[in-house]
């Protein structure tokens, strides 16, 4: 028996579900992880509160993630300068149920999101799953956002939902606040700034609108990124309180565990150790695109984890060509055009090495 065989929905025939290559190489760089692990400290803490709990493991953990997030708040007041609450602030597991339970709560048959392409590649996936239509608008030649464009199809398609991608993946760059402010006052339902990589750029947070806008603006976070913190699966998101209440009607009851929020609240606890890794892969990525540039490739300026770089004649063979050299990088689907994550210092120069290697086939 195959998919095909089974009663499926048919919006959802002949898609593909999402999924980066895992493979054992030497320089994994295709996922946008944060490659440094985290400090011993932090285990230590960690360890010691998973076995404070484990005897109340046979209890249902805070459905609401109260404490947990009292500690977002207090990092998000930290980050941006503007002051929030735990009222202001939702968890889930990973941006990705986040982003899931919004649109079951503002989406549904019926309803449309518009996302500006290319970007993350879980949104029309995420559409597709609630039964949400998806309607792709295109970036620029630099990938970026034309508002005048984007203005004009948000009034022409009246979109329930729209997300924008800042810094966007998987091309790196940033949506300024004034050009997210005019979506917001274009959009007649709800924007849902997703921040997924903010503490790799310097551009101020757009929570900084939530004050102009409370009835429209979702900030969308994760810790997966610059927290170390992948395996934990903790996003968040930042609104208005009656944003809180709209997707506790479609949560699932006790969807974080007891663990995953004591988990989250160490990696909190630990955030000023944590994130100065973050600078450290701010100066490789500006290396890592120095040395792209210079070895002829066009690279996009990155606000990122990642460099996203073009002008390869074949994605696919590129990829490969990459792959044999032990280096895994990501190809995101768009022809003449590779990501990738920037790592460790030996990781950066394998990959450099390669790409200067490459370079004159690929670029021929």
């Amino acid at each position: 028996m195959s998919l095909n065989d089974l009663p499926l929905r048919e919006e959802l025939r002949g898609k593909e579900a999402y999924g980066a290559p895992q493979l054992t190489v030497a320089n994994q760089l295709n996922t946008n992880e944060n490659p440094y692990p985290p400090s011993q400290e932090l285990v230590d803490d960690l360890e010691a509160d998973v076995r404070r709990l484990g005897a109340s493991l046979n209890r249902y953990p805070d459905r609401d993630a109260t404490a947990l997030r009292e500690d977002l708040a207090r990092y998000v007041s930290g980050r941006t300068g503007v002051e929030v609450s735990r009222e202001n602030v939702w968890a889930a597991n990973g941006s990705n149920e986040v982003l899931q339970q919004l649109l079951l709560a503002f989406g549904g048959p019926g309803r449309s999101v518009m996302g500006f392409v290319p970007s993350y590649s879980m949104h029309p996936i995420l559409s597709d799953g609630t039964q949400t239509a998806f309607i792709p608008v295109d970036r620029d030649e630099n990938f970026d956002i034309d508002i005048a464009d984007a203005v004009a199809q948000i009034e022409r398609d009246q979109p329930d939902v729209v997300f924008i991608t800042t810094p966007n993946n998987p091309t790196g760059g940033v949506t300024p606040l004034e050009d997210i402010a005019t979506i917001l006052r274009a959009a007649p339902g709800i924007v849902i700034v997703d921040e997924a990589y903010a503490e790799f750029s310097d551009e101020p947070s757009a929570v900084t609108l939530l004050g102009e806008f409370p009835n429209s603006l979702v900030v969308s976070r994760t810790m997966s990124k610059a927290f170390d913190f992948a395996g934990g699966r903790l996003g968040y998101f930042v609104a208005d309180p009656a944003f809180i209440e709209a997707v506790m009607l479609v949560r699932l009851p006790y969807h974080l565990s007891t663990l995953s929020q004591a988990a989250a609240r160490v990696a909190l606890k630990h955030s000023e150790e944590t994130l100065a890794t973050v600078a450290k892969l701010v100066r490789s990525r500006e290396e890592v695109m120095r040395e792209l540039s210079a070895a002829g490739y066009r690279v996009i300026p990155s606000h990122s984890n990642f460099v996203f770089f073009g002008g390869v004649a074949d994605s696919a063979q590129a990829w490969q060509e990459f792959l044999d050299r032990d280096v895994l990088i990501r190809n995101v689907g768009i022809d003449g055009w590779l990501r990738a994550t920037i790592g460790l210092e030996h990781e950066n120069q394998a990959f450099l090495e390669a790409a200067r290697q490459l370079a004159p086939t690929l670029l021929g």
